[in-house]
């Protein structure tokens, strides 16, 4: 291992929760103190298991599906979306709704809809069987094709080659989804983008962030759950700007001292569902073997809030009012 006085960390930033998270936990939190527990949720309401366990914790109960949920209920839908459907089943098992689905995931929901209106094949770049992507194609599902990677192209069958839309899960890797979109433009030389990139600012926000460092990195440390898409992608992201080891991890004690070893600076980050206490935990982890030195790396500011959902937003002025 190098001396002492080579050890550092480049922090990251942004990192960590983006406003969508935010609001979805914030939910959950604020549906406990205002009905009491159990409130349930459909899904992990983020990809974090420290956060789904602290929320557990509280009296939030999570469930797999909708029926799950005691006739009567209250239920909470996580912020990567649900399909219609899913909404038709709340209202069959007589459940009080809270739709946490982050506004960036709901715009891309309403894209698909529209497009689809307009009798559009929609190619909706994502990976197969994440929440967020079987919630975006439920919206018009006879329409919808999933591209899964740019080697997917080959596959895609459209009706019309004039009529062919492209949208995209919101976490995915930004250079690897643009190269998918080189892919099919170059398969249908007519295909329409959206109005603006569907991919989320966080998301983009948190890779561009990681580049910066990760060529100065001879390990990088992502805190995040492997089940979080955004978390992955900055894993590959890293490897990919020049990194020369970078692990995905929940908590400091999954870090293995061994990947220490011969490293002078240490890259740290986050994914865009991790609370900030991970990520302290995670430097006073590399504190306590001598890598003190912190220096933060910011490449963007983040501003951005989104309001509760409009449920609780009503309760919670009702409440007011009647004080």
């Amino acid at each position: 291992m190098p001396a002492t006085a080579s050890r550092r960390v480049l922090l990251a930033a942004p990192r960590g929760y983006c406003a969508g998270v935010d609001r979805a936990v914030i939910a959950v939190e604020k549906a406990l103190e205002q009905y009491g527990s159990p409130i349930y949720v459909r899904k992990e309401i983020v990809h974090n298991k420290y956060v789904v366990q602290t929320l557990e914790r509280k009296g939030a109960v999570f469930v797999d599906e909708t029926e799950e949920v005691p006739e009567g209920s209250i239920v909470v839908f996580s912020a990567h979306g649900v399909a219609p459907s899913v909404h038709d089943e709340a209202k069959r098992g007589k459940l009080a709704t809270i739709d946490a689905t982050c506004p960036l995931v709901t715009k891309v929901h309403k894209e698909a809809l529209r497009y689809a209106e307009e009798d559009y094949d929609i190619l909706l770049i994502g990976h197969e069987g994440h929440e967020e992507v079987v919630g975006t194609m439920g919206e018009a599902p006879e329409r919808t094709h999933l591209v899964d990677g740019a080697e997917d192209v080959a596959n895609v069958q459209v009706r019309d080659e004039s009529k062919v839309v492209w949208l995209s899960q919101t976490t995915l890797s930004v250079d690897e989804t643009m190269a998918t979109v080189g892919a099919l433009q170059q398969r249908f030389p007519l295909l329409t983008s959206p109005p603006s990139d569907d991919i989320c600012y966080a998301t983009s926000n948190r890779q561009t962030a990681i580049k910066q460092i990760a060529g100065e990195s001879d390990l990088v440390i992502v805190v995040g759950s492997r089940n979080s898409s955004n978390s992955v992608r900055l894993v590959e992201v890293s490897l990919e700007a020049g990194a020369k080891a970078a692990h995905l991890v929940d908590f400091a004690d999954e870090i293995d001292e061994a990947w220490l070893e011969g490293v002078g600076t240490v890259g740290v980050t986050s994914g865009a569902s991790v609370p900030e206490i991970l990520v302290e935990g995670v430097l006073e982890w590399l504190a306590a073997r001598g890598y003190g030195d912190v220096e933060q790396v910011r490449t963007s500011e983040e501003h951005l809030q989104f309001s509760l959902p409009k449920e609780l937003r009503r309760d919670l002025r009702a409440e007011a009012a009647g004080k």
